[in-house]
């Protein structure tokens, strides 16, 4: 399929955080930009009249969007910056420059020293972050230091040159900021688990020592330092809108490949991350159309090689969510939890959204190649001899066995035709018959269209089980039509589908278009009947003892005579048989209602 134009792109763009790019005509990176909002944020550069010169020529180049989904503004925060970093595109300014986010280091050395900083070094130091703003990193220090007695000097602090005496105690030593380990007053195993707690809040598990400062700041509201226990009160509150890890960034995560892949009856979409020093450098999706009926695995295997091969990666490890195989020198990882679970979650949702994308651009830009492929995938799996471009639905509607009435309405390649929608009063059968009635209906339907020359449908449905499904059956052979039109029914609780001749039901996948289909069809012939119901009875009609229940409406009143047929039935219902229909919370009224001494 061609690239889409640029109000298709728009138009299925989704309502997630995230990074956007905008493209020339050459393929050049005109602007990188994050959104809280992808769909609003985009859309607005074309809607809006811009006062600023510079982005109304960058609107006029653009000729495709492009975009990743993330998890969170924050996240999207620090992606903008990598990309912009990499790519340098010819209308971002503002971080352009070398200016890069801080980070807290636990610096590699003995007595190790816990400072901010904007690089980060290869010296087997432990980096954190980065942080949007220093603000969050001065707070968590400010915590670190008001609970551990911290050095700040950079003297080298080894065995050898502490015994012989070469330091001697600063300032921040009679300040109580420090205990003195350069002049050996503090063991090197204290200082070590101060620094492990120390890990712990800059990954974000801090509950303990907040807890300690909510005590501070009631001290000092007991002495009446008010002030204080403010500045502490502010402190706490920023602590704990932080957060601590992004699923964009991880320095432990260093020059790896992520893929991930999501697939249909017919295509899949492979989705690929680049991480370079704990950053994404780079996200793109393919989408790759099925010959045969290859596995997840198989399609992964070549969507790995290829996209390696288009981008000459040369990392050493990949993460994907399953075993593949490939070049023996690639180490492949499986992860199941942490930050590298999550880094394969989100490309995972990358490529999710690029498939809901691709399915909207579609049905804008090629409405037949969608309707072919879901015509193609209903008669797989309803097994069918034939696509059903022509669906019939069949639904009975009787309050308390009065004005018994059915109704029919027809899907044509898959949308509602409403104008073929029809109704139906039951003339021959006493009481409430479902089984009849729907032996009835079926029957004057088809007649009707052979008499009248008119096409039948490749699929019939009834709304019932096996019992309607019989009815249905018995009615087409009557007309001689049996094994000439499909028909199958659909059970309403656990959505089975039955089959003439065969007791066991078909089971489709709740994720399937072709269920979501039949669904649609069966909810449409409930409305249309009961609605063509409602305006057939007289209006009091339902006025019985269960309207006057408080708590109960008309819809569910409908509901249960619908499903007990008769409000005896109903009185003697079991709890558990009532919330089959109405939920408990009502069922508990009603059965309440009944029976008070219970």
């Amino acid at each position: 399929m061609e690239k889409p134009a640029l109000e298709v792109q728009l138009k299925t763009l989704p309502n997630s955080p995230g990074v956007y790019q905008y493209y020339d005509k050459n393929g050049k990176i005109l602007y990188v930009g994050k959104a809280k909002n992808l769909k609003k944020r985009v859309t607005s550069y074309f809607t809006k009249r811009h006062d600023s010169h510079r982005i109304g020529v960058m609107v006029k180049k653009i000729r495709e969007i492009r975009h990743i989904v993330v998890a969170s503004e924050t996240d999207a925060l620090l992606l903008e910056n990598n990309l912009i970093k990499k790519h340098q595109p010819r209308f971002n300014v503002m971080l352009k420059d070398d200016k890069t986010y801080p980070w807290i280091c636990i610096k590699n050395e003995r007595f190790p020293r816990v400072f901010p900083t904007r690089k980060l070094i290869k010296d087997g130091s432990e980096y954190y972050g980065p942080f949007t703003s220093f603000k969050t990193v001065n707070t968590l220090l400010d915590l670190i230091k008001g609970l551990y007695k911290l050095r700040t000097c950079n003297y080298d602090l080894s065995e050898e040159k502490i015994r012989q005496g070469k330091y001697k105690v600063c300032l921040e030593y009679h300040l109580g900021n420090c205990k003195g380990p350069c002049e050996g007053m503090q063991a090197e195993a204290e200082y070590s688990r101060n620094i492990e707690h120390i890990r712990q809040i800059v990954k974000g598990n801090f509950k303990d020592s907040l807890n300690q400062f909510r005590n501070q700041m009631k001290e000092h509201a007991e002495r009446m330092e008010f002030e204080d226990a403010q500045r502490i009160k502010e402190k706490i509150k920023v602590l704990e809108n932080y957060q601590a890890k992004s699923t964009v960034v991880n320095p432990k995560i260093n020059n790896v490949d992520v893929f991930s892949i999501m697939s249909d009856e017919g295509y899949a979409y492979v989705n690929f991350l680049q991480i370079s020093h704990g950053a994404i450098i780079r996200s793109h999706t393919i989408e790759m159309k099925k010959k045969l009926d290859e596995s997840d695995k198989e399609l992964l295997e070549l969507a790995v090689t290829e996209i390696r091969q288009r981008f000459n990666s040369n990392s050493k490890e990949i993460y994907v969510p399953f075993k593949i195989k490939v070049a023996d020198n690639i180490k492949v990882s499986i992860p199941k939890l942490g930050d590298k679970r999550k880094i394969v979650d989100l490309s995972l949702r990358n490529a999710k959204y690029y498939r809901q994308e691709r399915f909207k651009q579609m049905k804008i830009v090629d409405p037949d190649r969608h309707v072919n492929r879901l015509m193609a995938q209903m008669k797989e799996d309803l097994r069918l001899s034939e696509e059903p471009r022509h669906i019939e639905c069949f639904d009975n509607s009787n309050i308390q066995g009065t004005n018994p009435v059915a109704a029919c309405v027809v899907f044509k390649n898959g949308k509602p035709s409403k104008k073929d929608y029809r109704k139906f009063n039951i003339k021959t059968v006493e009481g409430p018959d479902d089984f009849a009635s729907m032996e009835e209906v079926v029957f004057r339907r088809y007649r009707r269209l052979l008499n009248e020359g008119e096409d039948l449908p490749q699929l019939i449905v009834v709304d019932g089980g096996k019992g309607q499904l019989s009815s249905g059956v018995k009615a087409l052979e009557t007309l001689g039509l049996r094994g000439k039109v499909a028909i199958i029914g659909i059970a309403k609780r656990l959505e089975e589908l039955y089959y003439p001749g065969d007791p066991i039901p078909l089971y489709l996948d709740k994720k399937s278009e072709t269920l979501k289909v039949i669904q649609q069809l069966r909810n449409e012939a409930h409305r249309f009947g009961i609605t063509f119901h409602r305006n057939k009875r007289s209006k009091g009609a339902l006025n019985t003892e269960l309207e006057s229940i408080s708590g109960i409406g008309e819809k569910t009143v409908v509901e249960l005579l619908k499903h007990f047929r008769s409000l005896k039935r109903i009185k003697e219902a079991k709890p558990e048989e009532l919330a089959e229909v109405i939920g408990t919370s009502k069922a508990s009224i009603i059965h309440q209602h009944y029976h008070p001494s219970e």
